[in-house]
């Protein structure tokens, strides 16, 4: 590690006034900042911690009956009181890491770093959710633009994440057990005007939808729906933990395995 100052404002506008400031970059719960500070890949001269901020905690209901959750709120607590309304968000909350990463780590942060393996933008992704920042709303569709790469501008903060609730949803993640992320992981989410299906972990250019397998849900949902698709290899990722064309198949595999739980 090396030297830096840290601001923990008690509020929106002085957050977004102290990332103002030359060297600023906000911290969330900082289960991926503080590891890449640790390895020397960024170095910021002042941290914006956002924990201390109420207005960008808790979970309710909005009058539309979205699920609205402030940006500040941790992993485990979204796993503790978002199931009474959305369970297959209280699921996926509650598989991310470990307890140490859910007890830390919040939605905000998972969703401004946009890793390729999250859990989080495969169910903001699924459910068309609205991402909420200190200026404008963006679309969960036109917030996701490639690996580690979001419509937010410099400087703007997300502060609450507003999660249309599906009638069925499901998320199933293959885990890379060292890592505790996802191999692949795919939410499904059934509305009355049709069917959502994201992928996380299995793209190179990050979270995706699968269109085919959306219409063909849309149409009958259930995993038999799903067996005259397949998906092309093209563009995934390929590592040690496995082949673009492994991840293809977990695709498929996965997202069967989801409908079938929400059904």
């Amino acid at each position: 590690m090396y030297a830096f100052e840290i601001e923990r404002p008690s509020t929106i506008a002085d957050a977004v006034k102290a990332l103002q400031s030359d060297g600023a970059q906000a911290l969330g719960g900082g289960q991926t900042l503080i590891p890449t500070l640790k390895a020397r890949l960024a170095a910021p001269e002042t941290l914006v911690s956002l924990s201390a901020i109420g207005e960008m905690q808790g979970i309710c209901l909005s009058d539309q009956g979205a699920l609205c959750i402030g940006a500040a709120t941790t992993h485990a607590r979204v796993a503790a009181e978002a199931g009474a309304h959305f369970p297959g968000l209280a699921h996926l909350a509650s598989h991310i890491g470990d307890p140490a990463v859910r007890n830390r780590g919040t939605i905000g942060g998972s969703l401004a770093n946009n890793d390729p393996a999250a859990c989080y933008p495969a169910a903001a992704l699924g459910t068309g959710a609205v991402i909420i920042t200190n200026t404008r709303q963006i679309a969960a569709d036109d917030y996701f633009q490639g690996m580690f790469t979001t419509a937010l501008d410099e400087g703007e903060v997300i502060t609450e994440v507003r999660f249309p609730i599906p009638q069925k949803s499901h998320y199933m993640k293959f885990v890379q057990p060292a890592s505790r992320f996802a191999l692949v992981g795919v939410f499904v989410a059934q509305y009355a005007d049709g069917v959502r299906v994201a992928v996380t972990g299995a793209s190179e250019e990050g979270v995706f939808r699968w269109s085919a397998a959306e219409a063909a849900l849309s149409a009958d949902f259930s995993a038999k729906a799903l067996d005259a698709l397949s998906v092309d290899a093209d563009g995934m990722i390929g590592d040690l933990h496995g082949s673009p064309a492994y991840r293809a198949h977990l695709v498929k595999v996965m997202t069967g395995r989801a409908v079938t739980a929400a059904a």
